[in-house]
């Protein structure tokens, strides 16, 4: 066997005075460039070949291989421990055996002494906490799809009896199978349909009440807008929830919406925005198929009232509203509304568009007060018969003979210019008495020579001719005038191809009024 050289080691240097500070210089080595620190081959400890695998070599650990020819030894000049790095860490020298300095010690509670030099992490995440998890909820048991087995009758008998028994009062017959079927009857049917349709009242009027109370509050809110002076907010809300109540098909609230706030923008001044809102209140009533009654004509004519007078928005409202009135009765427009539109022109002394309404209208009486103010007003003396001659023919031409009637006399009694009669002074107001006495008659002969006998009295307006005409063919059978034209043998073949359209035409114009009617 090859002997193994035996090195000396040299005793380890003194750690009092000089000798430390000369060993110190002599055996320091050059310093590790590595940020860690790392066990150099040169520590006792941890000699070259015992280096773990996880650090790479350093500086020193190279320079001690290279010097020192057995592995394991120490080369000569190498620091002692404690010494690495030229930095002592402790006065003292460790004195533990070569064969124990790989055993865990005190120092380093169990871990190596590469783990005990190894810096301490700078941060460690926490470990995620996890939340427990709630109990399972227990799973329905599963339906059995077999059909139970129907029992035979003499068991239903005697379980039915047992049941029977137990329900049943003393003294009490037993229930029978009509008895058990009105006990699933519900309580409105079993009543009865007098009592359902009762609930069903009581249900429609809870609910009614609700859509008030809740149309109130949104009043509340917009007049409360109204009175700070956002008008042009106030205007788009309102059309907002006209438009989104005309969508749930609730007219009667959007119709009483509209109106309030038409009244409270017409209370401002706010003339443009109220006639809007006025505008979508017959709109409401004419998507809703609304029967004519006088309270929606009242308010109407409310609103129609405190529009501008000259404002373009009122005749189209009056239009509107009229052709929608038109469905009641009469064909240009319900009678009633024409009198409250005339009472309130009336008022604002438009004589000549009042005059118009009240043709239209039931009101002789009316009609008359206000002729009788109108010739004071603006006419002359010579023409107060005119006046009431004028009004009589229009209402005959309109085959409205009462009316005629009452204006006629009513005028000829109030009016101050005029004496009592009949007879009358004025030729022309003996006419219209004539007039309406032969109407009376229906005779044509005394319809022709009144004609004919004040036809001076009839110049003085050319107008009169033409009403006489149609009053003729109303009430005297007196055929219509055949006007055409084209002359000649053109003229005559034209007539007699038109001849049947125009007969065919005459019946339908019976009920109108071709003459226009100021």
């Amino acid at each position: 066997m090859r002997e193994t050289q035996r090195v000396e080691r040299p005793p380890p240097p003194t750690l009092s005075g000089r000798g430390l500070r000369v060993a110190s210089r002599a055996c320091a080595p050059t310093p590790c460039a590595s940020p860690w620190r790392r066990p150099c081959a040169s520590s006792p400890r941890a000699p070259g070949a015992d280096v773990s695998p996880r650090f790479p070599r350093t500086t020193c650990e190279q320079s001690a291989a290279g010097s020192s020819a057995v592995p394991g030894l120490r080369a000569a000049g190498t620091p002692v421990k404690g010494w690495e790095h030229g930095l002592p860490r402790k006065a003292s020298v460790s004195r533990r055996p070569q064969s124990l300095r790989g055993a865990p010690s005190r120092r380093t509670h169990g871990r190596t002494a590469h783990a005990a030099l190894r810096p301490p992490p700078l941060w460690r995440r926490p470990a995620p906490r996890r939340r427990p998890r709630p109990p399972p909820s227990p799973r329905p048991a599963p339906r059995s799809r077999a059909r139970p087995r129907p029992a035979s009758p003499a068991a239903r008998g005697s379980s039915r009896a047992t049941v029977e028994g137990i329900r049943r009062p003393p003294g009490r017959k037993p229930r029978g199978a009509a008895d058990r079927a009105c006990d699933s009857v519900s309580p409105a049917r079993s009543a009865g349909p007098m009592a359902a349709a009762a609930m069903a009242e009581q249900e429609s009027a809870r609910n009614g009440a609700r859509n008030r109370g809740g149309v109130q509050r949104v009043e509340g809110k917009l007049r409360a807008s109204v009175e700070k002076g956002d008008y042009y907010e106030a205007h788009q809300m309102y059309r907002t929830l006209f438009f989104r109540y005309m969508a749930q098909s609730k007219h009667a609230e959007a119709r009483e919406l509209m109106c309030s706030g038409a009244l409270l923008f017409f209370s401002h001044g706010q003339q443009n925005s109220a006639a809007d809102l006025s505008m979508l209140v017959l709109e409401s009533l004419e998507k809703a198929e609304v029967e004519v009654a006088d309270e929606l004509l009242e308010s109407l004519a409310k609103l129609f009232s405190l529009m501008d007078p000259n404002s373009p928005e009122r005749v189209a409202f009056v239009s509107r509203a009229l052709k929608w009135s038109s469905g009641g009765s009469g064909k240009l427009g319900h009678p009633r509304l024409h009198q409250l539109l005339a009472l309130t022109l009336w008022k604002e002394q438009n004589y000549c568009e009042s005059r118009y309404h009240f043709l239209h209208s039931s009101d002789g009486e009316g009609c008359a007060n206000m002729l009788v103010e109108y010739s004071t007003a603006r006419g002359f003396r010579s023409e107060v018969d005119m006046f009431v001659a004028q009004a009589v023919l229009q209402f005959l031409c309109l085959k409205n003979k009462s009316s005629a009637s009452v204006v006629f006399t009513t005028y000829t009694q109030k009016h101050p210019s005029i004496e009592g009669g009949p007879p009358f002074v004025q030729p022309l107001l003996n006419f219209i008495w004539f007039l309406l006495l032969a109407v009376d008659g229906g005779k044509l002969t005394v319809f022709t020579v009144l004609c004919e006998q004040y036809q001076p009295s009839l110049r003085r307006d050319p107008m009169y001719n033409e009403y006489l005409d149609r009053i003729g063919q109303l009430f005297f059978g007196v055929p219509p005038k055949q006007t055409s034209s084209y002359g000649g043998l053109l003229g005559n073949l034209l007539s007699s191809l038109m001849g049947s359209s125009e007969q065919e035409g005459e019946d339908s114009q019976d009920d109108s009024s071709p003459i226009e009617l100021d």
